[in-house]
């Protein structure tokens, strides 16, 4: 499916009736082979915004999956990089597939809701991971964001404006939603994966109550809406001293 070499709709149905951390550790060998891995474009515009508002030290990807968001923070960290992921399958793709970097690389495997560090970090970003959590676990997920990150750090989050409703992009993201929540009633484990759980204001809310200054800056790469608002942005949160 997707490509020649990408999973077959059989190895996707049963990656979608197993546990998160089981589905992704069965998707991880041709999970960059899919339209799941965020697309090169998104990972250059956030990198040279990164770049502007650097430096930065050292460098956490939380939630890297096969490890395209530490190819981000290898271009802006001057020291180390971190990769952090709860799928040991996924992490052992992102081990294989990372070029010698020119700082030190290591991969860790951890909940994002219980990381194993103190404040080590200058700049946390997460490319594409909110879908796997609750809204009930924002709280959690932002206030470990901001327990490891130094004063002064950011955690950067890239987001996109909703598509219009009368696009077939609305349509398939709203019926991918409604496939997940009536699978998840009905079928255990669950499996935590939506495009249409938080509002853009939920997400500021949630990381100002977290302890961090909130400034989102636009990716023009990606054009304007038809009201002249950016189709994308990156949350820039910054941890208060």
């Amino acid at each position: 499916m997707f490509s020649p070499e990408g999973p077959t709709v059989r190895e996707l149905a049963v990656q979608a009736l197993s546990s998160v951390e089981r589905g992704y550790d069965l998707l991880a060998p041709k999970f960059d082979r899919t339209p799941f891995r965020t697309p090169a474009s998104v990972l250059d515009a956030v990198a040279s915004l990164l770049e502007r508002t650097g430096p930065y030290d050292d460098g956490l990807d939380l939630c890297c999956g096969t490890g395209a968001g530490a190819d981000v923070l290898a271009r802006v960290c001057r020291r180390t990089v971190t990769g952090v992921d709860f799928s040991a399958g996924m992490l052992d793709v992102a081990r294989a597939r990372a070029p010698r970097a020119a700082v030190p690389t290591a991969w860790v495997r951890a909940d994002a809701r219980a990381l194993p560090f103190t404040a080590a970090f200058d700049l946390v970003v997460s490319f594409g991971a909110l879908g796997h959590f609750l809204p009930a676990e924002l709280p959690v997920l932002f206030g470990q964001a901001h327990a490891v990150l130094r004063p002064g750090g950011v955690f950067a989050l890239p987001v996109f404006a909703p598509p219009p409703p009368r696009s077939r992009a609305f349509w398939t993201l709203l019926g991918f939603d409604a496939v997940m929540r009536v699978r998840n009633a009905v079928w255990r484990p669950p499996f935590v994966m939506y495009y249409r759980a938080y509002r853009f204001g939920d997400v500021l809310r949630e990381l100002e109550r977290a302890g961090f200054r909130v400034e989102p800056f636009a990716l023009p790469e990606f054009g304007e809406r038809a009201d002249g608002s950016p189709r994308a942005r990156l949350i820039a949160a910054r941890r208060l001293p």
